[in-house]
């Protein structure tokens, strides 16, 4: 196998060699802040671990009830906090190898960026965004694009009284908060029971009349009763009767009346999940519902099976944390718009324009954080230009092979234990930087050492950072001063 091959090659490696490698990187680069170590034993150990996880345990299966001296917190500014799981550590992998995991993770990032792409360009262009459909409109199959989910991690959320826990995707790109009911036409299959409406005491139907759905983008009404549905860009969707329940945060407390969808009809989405956790800036959204003033996560790497937490109101922007201002799209209010001014790679800036960064008074372009997307996309000019001053600094290491799926610059890590490359920083507007880990910018694509930059380009105007950028970095989200901040290593 190549792994074997690998490890036993990394067993011959020298002291001396390693040094030679790593002092031909500090030539190029001389002082310290300009370059970063990447663990490749590390990284390629990771790559079989997470192959190797078995998602079956008791956790994923238990049907809990929240404990009676759990408070009751109305919207409250209290802080609450989930726990936050990788979805390949919760999801039973279909893949023999590495490679075919990571191809199918692109698979599905390619579609997640296509629909952000699709959702910015519809609200830009003036469609409506209150559309009424008739129910029987609510209800016609479209094609699923099943397997194609963006769901990329998980929280685990009690819904109902007594409370039922389940898995939600969390999706910073989306408002509408949603579960698979019984009875169900047509479900796929997700770790926990299927919740059933009439074991809580707390769930109720909303009417035709009732603010909330006023307020879904695509709603009809049936026999008064509220019908919701959402498409994705894949085709994937979900419909179903728009409720209110409560919802309980682990132990931390819960909270009463949130509306969410009562899916009967959900195709293509999030297998494992029992549905999804919006954390939008619309007005449906779970931060919106609950008036949070704050909510914060750490993306855990995902092949490494550990967990990081996704907390309300309690983690505040520190003083030494980079930081940068939350901007609103005037035409959309779902993603968060983040104050952009460039990168650098080597402690030397890279030549970019502003203007790439921008919103421009139409509402296109910009630069939104998105933990569902797991590349950074940027706008063609800005990925060439960085591509450009990263493959500039690299000379002196292996390239592997051409291009990769979505990558057009790689390198072969096969021969080597450690690596030391150019440091990637974001730099944001007001003059804070985040140096990223290089773990971050450079992924295995197999586990035979071929490491690829984990940027690519896009024709669209909007640029995305991902969660592979995000990983091991606490993103903190300060609603009330439109204001995010980001703290290495506080996860």
């Amino acid at each position: 196998m190549a792994s074997a091959r690998f490890l036993s090659l990394l067993s011959t490696v020298t002291l001396s060699l390693l040094l030679t490698t790593t002092d031909a990187s500090s030539r190029s680069l001389p002082t310290s802040h300009e370059t970063t170590v990447l663990d490749v034993v590390s990284s390629l150990q990771q790559t079989q671990h997470i192959l190797s996880i078995d998602p079956t345990r008791s956790s994923l299966t238990t049907t809990t009830s929240a404990p009676e001296s759990v408070p009751v917190f109305l919207n409250s500014s209290s802080p609450l906090s989930l726990e936050l799981h990788s979805r390949d550590t919760l999801v039973a992998s279909q893949h023999k190898d590495y490679k075919s995991l990571v191809l199918s993770r692109l698979e599905r990032d390619s579609s997640r960026v296509a629909a952000i792409i699709a959702k910015v360009n519809l609200a830009v262009e003036g469609a409506d965004s209150e559309t009424r459909y008739q129910p029987e409109e609510l209800t016609t199959p479209v094609i699923s694009g099943a397997s194609q989910g963006s769901g990329e991690y998980f929280s685990r959320l009690g819904v109902g009284t007594p409370a039922k826990e389940m898995y939600m995707v969390l999706d910073t790109g989306s408002d509408i908060n949603w579960i698979q009911c019984k009875p169900c036409s047509s479900c796929y299959q997700q770790s926990d029971p299927i919740f059933d409406p009439s074991s809580s005491s707390t769930y109720k139907s909303l009417t035709c009349s009732a603010p909330q759905c006023a307020s879904l983008r695509a709603s009809a009404c049936r026999s008064d009763k509220c019908l919701y549905q959402v498409r994705y860009g894949d085709g994937s969707f979900t419909v179903g009767e728009y409720a209110t329940d409560t919802v309980t945060f682990g132990s931390s407390g819960k909270v009463d009346n949130v509306a969410l969808g009562c899916g009967r009809d959900n195709e293509g989405l999030f297998t494992g999940a029992a549905g999804l956790l919006g954390l939008g800036g619309g007005a449906l959204s779970m931060t919106s519902q609950i008036k949070a003033k704050s909510f914060s996560y750490c993306l855990v790497d995902r092949d490494s099976g550990k967990s990081s937490s996704l907390d309300f109101n309690s983690v505040q922007v520190g003083a030494g944390d980079a930081t940068a201002p939350i901007l609103r799209n005037s035409k959309i209010d779902t993603f968060y718009y983040v104050g952009f001014s460039g990168f650098s790679v080597g402690g030397q800036q890279v030549s970019i324009p502003s203007s790439a960064f921008a919103v421009d008074a139409s509402g296109t372009g910009g630069v939104i954080l998105d933990c569902g997307t797991a590349v950074t996309r940027l706008q063609t000019q800005a990925y060439n230009s960085l591509r450009d001053a990263f493959v500039k600094l690299t000379a002196n290491l292996k390239r592997g092979t051409s291009s990769i799926s979505l990558f057009d610059t790689c390198y072969d890590f096969s021969s080597l234990s450690t690596v030391k490359v150019p440091t990637v920083a974001f730099h944001f507007t007001g003059g804070k930087t985040l140096n990223l880990p290089a773990k971050n910018y450079l992924i295995p694509i197999d586990d035979a050492g071929t490491f690829c930059f984990a940027f690519a380009p896009t024709s669209s105007s909007l640029s995305i950072i991902g969660n592979v950028q995000q990983q091991g970095t606490r993103i903190t989200y300060d609603l009330a001063n439109h204001l995010i901040g980001l703290s290495a290593n506080k996860c």
